[in-house]
């Protein structure tokens, strides 16, 4: 993937100043505080506390007593309300109100009080991690806002507001009162820190939402659902984003440090977006998320197990940044749609059905075939996932046409290299959509996702290939997202692709190839006249199930059809593994008819062989004997596993304990080993684990779990399953 970076230079180096050297400020935990006292012409540079005694004055001299941050009412405001952080924590270009207890009267006249927020280890006015904001007699330029806002007593009421494009991060506060001999500060206090973070409510902010109703889904909604499965069979699985519990947003912050992202960029959501795609997995670094496709997870948890980020995020926090085991796309998605919201970027999770992963970025998608039909796994490099999860991020992009702003494609599974990481976006939809593939961050790669031909070759027994058949509609089939106040999807289908073959279609491809996307260099072969489907009704693992080939004769004359249908296990990232049927049926089909076969596939053929998620592909390739023209297809089907069932027992109420029941019934003939349950509440509980070494067949499990709500407001429970034999999740949305 490439991009023109378009101005971005990424500092990670040491600069020079003066005589000495600078290192540019990479973590917001480091602190180096200035002392409580600094002499009228001393520098900036922080030094050790000194004690001053003014024995000449006969009365004390003016200081402050005390800082109240005003924690509760400027929370509310800033609708930070919700974490469960003691802190305070503001939105960028929104006042909050502090109070400051002075020793005596303000006297605006005479009196010179600056409240400086300090960044990292390094504060520099001139990078913002040194702020100064000023009232009384001599007030100079600010960058942040400051007024007076009411004096009572020994009591001054000041209003604060950070600049739109100021550091998001952990400031350190300080009151300084100036006179003629210096400045003396109060000392450190940490219960005045001041987190500060993106703000999708004021049009001045890059990543400014205009709806209420899109801010309180993007932004606070600390649950969801990511879509999975088939596309025209879809599951779900409900995600506890928890952007809002204890230490999640202390963890984010340690993302940010762990890789060492330039403090002076934190203020730029696209560098923020684009440094937390990378950050998130751990390929080239230490990220948070280990990706793992093996089906091997016994060092780890696997990625079917996890209900939410809250429970990785704080892993990763609590051990020091060691990247957690393990994820798929759709763990990537959810943690990092968590960091997205937690510093107040509005995000949401994308699934996009029949994903291609385009290798060469030729937008071919190749499918090899042997002679029997059989996916040659050894030739077939390019791969299409059933489903694939990606993030939206919501942003103004000033390095871009004004058009190009909006929603934004942010993926962080590592699947190819950007600039030299694993990481890709953010890069423009309305771009994508219009093929205007040649602005920042990698769209010719997203592109190639959704608009790639799928391309059936055979090889021979000599090891030549031939085209059989080319589908240009198969990739991109359907992009949804969770709807607003919904736990239902929502078709995004159109903000990515024009209709396809439509006028506007042909179109962007256009100006795709001008956008230096290969053109297309090979010859598909004639239309065939007749068209295959495969179809299968919801199956349930471990039964018995019909698959449905459908031959549609769109001629004027019979024809006779040679098939052989291939049944394999497959990963759903498109690998397939073992071959469980091959079955060859010939069928007579008239003019302008529709012919239906039916194929048997029985559980003893395919249960032996599962792999996770419980994947089938089925492959047809056959040819009309009056033609000699070929026929290719691919169908997948997703089985479903059993489901769990949640009781609630009372009415929940603040205060007043009540039991929730989680319920499973083992409906197999062998028995689930090494079963670990999950419970799972963001705003209610912390995760809870139960582990049952043995559910025998036929056996019921009943986990139960008393719950005491501390807060009112509507909660959601999650509760999730995990064993070898049974990882695929629930195909329901939480209630």
């Amino acid at each position: 993937m490439y991009h023109n970076l378009r101005g971005f230079k990424y500092l990670y180096r040491k600069q020079e100043k003066n005589r000495g050297r600078i290192t540019i400020a990479k973590s917001n935990s480091d602190e180096v505080n200035p002392p409580e006292f600094k002499p009228l012409d001393d520098g900036v540079s922080p030094r050790a506390p000194c004690k001053v005694i003014f024995p000449f004055l006969s009365s004390p001299p003016f200081s402050v007593l005390g800082v109240d941050m005003r924690i509760a009412d400027n929370k509310k405001v800033h609708n930070t309300g919700r974490f469960k952080n003691s802190n305070l924590i503001v939105r960028r270009n929104k006042e909050f109100i502090i109070d400051i207890r002075f020793n005596r009267p303000f006297n605006k006249m005479q009196d010179n009080v600056e409240v400086e927020f300090l960044i990292g280890g390094s504060p520099n006015e001139n990078r913002g991690t040194y702020i100064i904001v000023s009232f009384g007699k001599d007030i100079g330029e600010m960058i942040w806002k400051c007024r007076v806002l009411n004096t009572q007593g020994n009591d001054v009421t000041v209003g604060i507001t950070p600049d739109p494009s100021c550091i998001v991060g952990r400031f350190r506060t300080f009151v300084a009162v100036v006179s003629g001999l210096g400045k003396q500060r109060t000392p450190k206090n940490p219960d005045t820190d001041v987190y500060v973070l993106f703000n999708a409510w004021d049009p001045a902010d890059q990543v400014y939402l205009s709806k209420e109703s899109d801010r309180q889904e993007y932004v606070l909604n600390d649950v969801g659902v990511i879509y999975n499965g088939e596309f025209n069979n879809m599951s779900s699985r409900p995600w506890n984003y928890g952007q809002f519990e204890e230490g999640v947003l202390d963890a984010c912050l340690l993302v940010l440090d762990a890789g060492k992202v330039p403090l002076v960029y934190r203020g730029n959501a696209t560098e923020v977006v684009r440094q937390g795609s990378a950050l998130m997995n751990s390929q080239d670094d230490d990220g948070v998320l280990v990706g793992n496709w093996s089906g091997d997870y016994s060092i780890g948890t696997s990625p079917t197990a996890w209900t939410g980020s809250t429970e990785i995020l704080l892993k990763y926090a609590r051990e020091g940044g060691v990247p957690v085991c393990f994820a798929q796309c759709w763990g990537f998605a959810g943690v990092l749609n968590t960091f997205l919201r937690c510093l107040g970027i509005p995000a949401r999770v994308i699934t996009n059905y029949c994903s291609a992963h385009d290798n060469t970025g030729n937008l071919k998608t190749d499918i090899m075939l042997d002679e029997d039909g059989k996916v040659n796994k050894s030739r077939t490099r390019d791969s299409v996932w059933n489903y694939h999860c990606w993030n939206e991020v919501y942003m103004t992009r000033p390095d871009l046409p004004q058009k190009f702003s909006g929603w934004q494609v942010v993926d962080c599974t590592p699947q190819e290299t950007s600039d030299g990481l694993y990481r890709c976006g953010p890069t423009s939809v309305s771009a994508i959509k219009d093929g205007e593939l040649s602005y920042p961050f990698d769209a010719k790669f997203v592109f190639a996702e959704l608009n790639s031909d799928v391309i059936y070759h055979q090889i021979d027994k000599y090891g030549k290939t031939k085209i059989l058949h080319v589908d240009t509609a198969y990739v991109g089939k359907l992009i949804v997202t969770k709807r607003i106040n919904s736990n239902q999807y929502e078709d995004i289908t159109s903000n990515y692709k024009y209709p396809e073959g439509s006028k506007s279609d042909k179109q962007s491809m256009q100006m795709a190839e001008s956008r230096g996307v290969p053109l297309r260099d090979y010859e598909p072969p004639a239309e065939a006249g007749v068209d295959i489907q495969l179809q299968a009704d919801t199956v349930k693992m471990g039964e018995d199930f019909k698959l449905t080939m459908y031959i549609k004769n769109q001629s004027s004359k019979r024809c006779t059809i040679d098939a052989t249908i291939t049944g394999s296990v497959v990963f759903y990232t498109g690998v397939t593994s073992t071959t469980i049927k091959q079955e060859t049926r010939k069928a007579t089909v008239e003019a302008w008819k529709t012919e239906k076969l039916l194929i048997d596939i029985r559980a003893t053929e395919y249960m032996p062989h599962l792999v996770e998620q419980s994947n089938l592909l089925f492959v047809v390739k056959g040819s009309i004997e009056e033609t000699g023209a070929s026929l290719t297809t691919m169908r997948v089907v997703t089985l479903r596993t059993p489901e769990l069932t949640i009781r609630v027992s009372g009415s929940p109420r603040v205060g007043k304990a009540f039991t929730v029941i989680v319920e499973f019934r083992n409906p197999y003939n062998f028995a689930l080993e090494n079963v670990q349950f999950r419970l799972d509440s963001p705003g209610l509980i912390k995760t809870k684990f139960k582990s049952y070494k043995e559910i025998l067949p036929g056996g019921v499990m009943q986990y139960t779990e008393s719950i005491t709500p501390l807060n009112p407001g509507k909660r959601v429970l999650i509760a999730g399953l995990d064993c070898a034999r049974l990882r695929q999740p629930s195909p329901h949305p939480p209630e």
